[in-house]
């Protein structure tokens, strides 16, 4: 250990073997120690410097002439009272080594800077001096001559007192120049040939990048942020090829290019894409039962459904078999507005433990919002299937396709057709989007599609699809999703609690059969809000004092009067009345058929908003009366010079279907015979020309609605018998089905025995 004079250099790193003069105050000391210092801070090693002569500056200052001979390592330090610094310093002249190791890192370190030189146009005196060094220790310092190296990187190499690591961290810094020099050289190679404005931003912009990287700036660049997204995306082989194909025509068209930005959202979608993700599924039926019963009451059949996809999906995990991409489950529910379709979606959502998204297909009617634009057009973007996606975040979500029966079609192309593909086990797993021009794999997506009624959505495409029927709720039924679900989730919305109003089942069972005929629990949930926010307005106006009971008053104060009756008694008291069930996009309903006959040119007036089908229903049963008048008790005379009216009065909503049929021709034959319909029958069925009854669609929701019209006879086409297990088991207990196979059997059920007397 000696002691010497510690002289500090701001930002100046002086190695062995330089010279430099300082003017500094160094008395008769004959060696200091050169410490570098950056903000206050020292450098653990220094230089143990020579003073080689000393002289006057002008103005009466001091200089002194130093030669850098050896590293020293500083240790404690004491202040002189004139100032000056002592520390006591522990001398670290360089051992010279003899191993392999460092005569090849000598030897490589020589060639990387001759090859440095020789891109730079060294005039040869930095190689003669390059070469008259022997000591590998002197040559790894010569590193610290560059001007390239940072202050930090020439610190760490004072530092690195062992000679061969000294050498070989050089020996990086030289490669990391040299590298960065050969660039430059390329670059400026194309550019002083007549590179073009893209090629000089090019230079530009590593020239910009060598700046960052000489300042240790963090910034990547941009095309090395995408670079490194890309490769953390997890894509599929084809999709990385055709990303890093976009990234190269990005780096050499460059950022200012009308084209860059089209690009970078084309790369920006490509990396959204959840390529990699999926969601941990959780295969326990009973805990998904236990979900779908938790969150809804009924609809039996899907919840059934769901459970077996959860039961066969897990025992194929549990079995090691082999996913088939082309066993996907379609789900489609088909029912009334209000009946809890899009709401399922969510509870087999949380059942599974997948990500929900929603998708509204109602009046989409350009192909594009399913496959996604091309590229080539102006504010191109992909299609919904793949925001869909990158919204769920992973590659097996619930996607449901809400309202599949509303999608249209114009010049722009047809949805449903392009809903083919993504409907389809058997292509879904190779979908194209047409923004992406990649395939995307969609045999993980649950697809569970909605819809009022069926007959609007294309064959092709319900050929597809899994049907499950929602028909509709009983009225218990709706007391219960009432009581259950609708009452506490509309006492939160109006900012009441459970123990502040009460409303009984006999009154919930008033507001449901008295206030709405709807086959869903919509109406019945507005109206629930209804009573709540006048008893919140109430409370909250000091009216009334908390807990309220909900009497039948307050119901008509809120409600107003009853909206709905049982009218059927009053409707077919007088013959020509019959009363149909029939099938409409809101569910279930209850139609009044009204036949009536006048003098006049013979023909027959049909009004009422009815569609093809059921005109021709009309014609036939006028025809099937007129051809078995006899059999049926009807004067022959009473068809001459008569002309009839078949009318069905039910607002303006249209009426279509093939299941009018008997009812027609039990008006006509109740106006002719003047026998009339029993008040407690509904029917429904098709009948031709010979009087057969044939069967139709939609007996759980016409019976249903039969129910709540108060009927308690319902007639039926005998093939229909077995749709009756549909139909709950409460509803059926308390009503009578009569099947039929001909018009006369319909006839000897619906009418009264005996015609109405004249004197009535």
């Amino acid at each position: 250990m000696v002691r010497l004079l510690l002289v500090p250099l701001e930002d100046v790193v002086v190695f062995p073997g330089m010279s430099l003069t300082l003017a500094i105050e160094a008395g008769d000391e004959e060696r200091v120690l050169l410490v570098p210092r950056h903000e206050s801070e020292f450098a653990a090693v220094g230089t143990v410097a020579e003073i080689t002569d000393k002289v006057r500056l002008p103005g009466g200052g001091r200089a002194v002439a130093l030669q850098g001979l050896h590293r020293g390592i500083a240790g404690a330090a004491q202040t002189m009272p004139d100032g000056r610094l002592f520390v006591e310093v522990q001398e670290h002249p360089d051992s010279v080594p003899v191993d392999g190791r460092t005569r090849n890192l000598d030897r490589e370190y020589r060639a990387v800077v001759e090859e440095i030189l020789e891109v730079r146009g060294d005039d040869g005196r930095v190689a003669g001096f390059l070469r008259s060094i022997s000591e590998p220790g002197t040559l790894a310092d010569t590193s610290g001559y560059s001007p390239d190296l940072s202050y930090e990187q020439k610190v760490t190499l004072l530092q690195t007192l062992d000679v061969t690591e000294r050498l070989e961290r050089a020996l990086g810094y030289q490669r990391d120049r040299l590298a960065e020099l050969q660039v430059r050289k390329r670059i400026r190679e194309d550019v002083e040939s007549g590179a073009e404005k893209q090629q000089r931003e090019y230079f530009l912009r590593k020239q910009m990048e060598s700046i960052r990287k000489e300042l240790s700036e963090d910034d990547a660049s941009i095309v090395e942020e995408y670079r490194t997204k890309i490769e953390a995306a997890g894509m599929p082989e084809h999709a990385r090829e055709q990303a890093f194909k976009e990234l190269g025509r990005l780096e050499r068209m460059g950022e200012q290019s009308a084209e860059a930005s089209m690009i970078r959202t084309y790369l920006d979608t490509l990396i959204d894409v959840p390529w990699n993700e999926r969601s941990e599924e959780k295969l326990d039926p009973t805990h998904a039962r236990e979900i779908l019963d938790e969150d809804h009451a009924g609809l039996e059949d899907v919840k059934d459904r769901i459970v077996e996809y959860i039961a066969v999906k897990k025992l194929r995990v549990d079995r090691n078999i082999q996913e088939d991409k082309r066993s996907g489950a379609i789900l489609t529910l088909i029912g009334p507005p209000g009946t809890g379709k899009t709401s399922i979606g969510e509870s087999i959502a949380r059942a599974t433990g997948r990500e929900f998204v929603r998708m509204s297909l109602g009046g989409v009617r350009d192909e594009a919002e399913i496959r996604g634009h091309r590229r080539t057009y102006i504010g191109a973007m992909p299609g919904r299937l793949v925001r869909a996606l990158r919204d769920a975040g992973t590659m097996n979500p619930v996607i449901m396709l809400d309202e599949v029966d509303k999608v249209g079609a114009d010049w722009r192309g047809d949805p449903s057709a392009a809903l083919l593909e993504v409907l389809d086990p058997a292509q879904n797993h190779s979908f194209r989007d047409h923004y992406l021009d990649l395939e995307l794999d969609l045999s993980g997506v649950m697809f569970i599609a909605t819809a009022n009624v069926a007959d609007t959505i294309p064959g092709p495409l319900l050929d597809r699809m899994e049907v499950i029927r929602f028909d509709g709720y009983t009225t218990s039924e709706k007391v219960a999703i009432a009581r259950g679900y609708l009452w506490p989730r509309q006492l939160e919305r109006n900012g009441l609690r459970d123990e502040e109003v009460a409303l009984s089942d006999v009154l919930l069972q008033t507001v449901t059969t008295e206030y709405t005929r709807e086959a869903g629990v919509r109406q019945l949930e507005r109206d629930l809000g209804t009573l709540l926010r006048k008893t919140a307005t109430r409370i909250a106006s000091d009216r009334a004092t908390a807990p309220v009971t909900i009497d039948l008053d307050a119901i008509r104060d809120a409600l107003g009067r009853q909206r709905h009756f049982q009218e059927s008694a009053i409707r077919t008291a007088v013959p020509g009345v019959a009363t149909g069930l029939a099938v409409t996009g809101a569910g279930g309903d209850v139609l009044f058929v009204e036949a009536t006959a006048m003098t006049g040119t013979p023909g027959l007036t049909l009004t009422g908003q009815l569609g093809d089908v059921m005109k021709e229903s009309a014609q036939i049963a006028l025809s099937y009366v007129r051809g078995h008048a006899g059999e049926l008790g009807i004067e022959p005379d009473r068809f001459e010079d008569r002309a009839f009216h078949v009318h069905v009065p039910a607002g303006a909503i249209p009426k279509d279907g093939p299941s009018a049929g008997v009812t027609m021709a039990t008006a006509l034959t109740s106006l002719l015979s003047q026998r009339p319909v029993r008040h407690t029958v509904g029917m429904t069925g098709e009948v031709t020309l010979q009087g057969r009854v044939l069967p139709i669609g939609g007996v759980k929701q016409k019976v249903l609605a039969a129910h709540a019209a108060g009927l308690t006879d319902v007639i039926l086409p005998e093939r229909n018998r077995g749709d009756l297990d549909d139909v709950p088991e409460e509803v059926r207990d308390q009503m009578a089905f009569h099947f039929a196979m001909t018009i006369d059997e319909v006839l000897s059920v619906a009418l009264e025995p005996s015609p109405v007397r004249a004197a009535a």
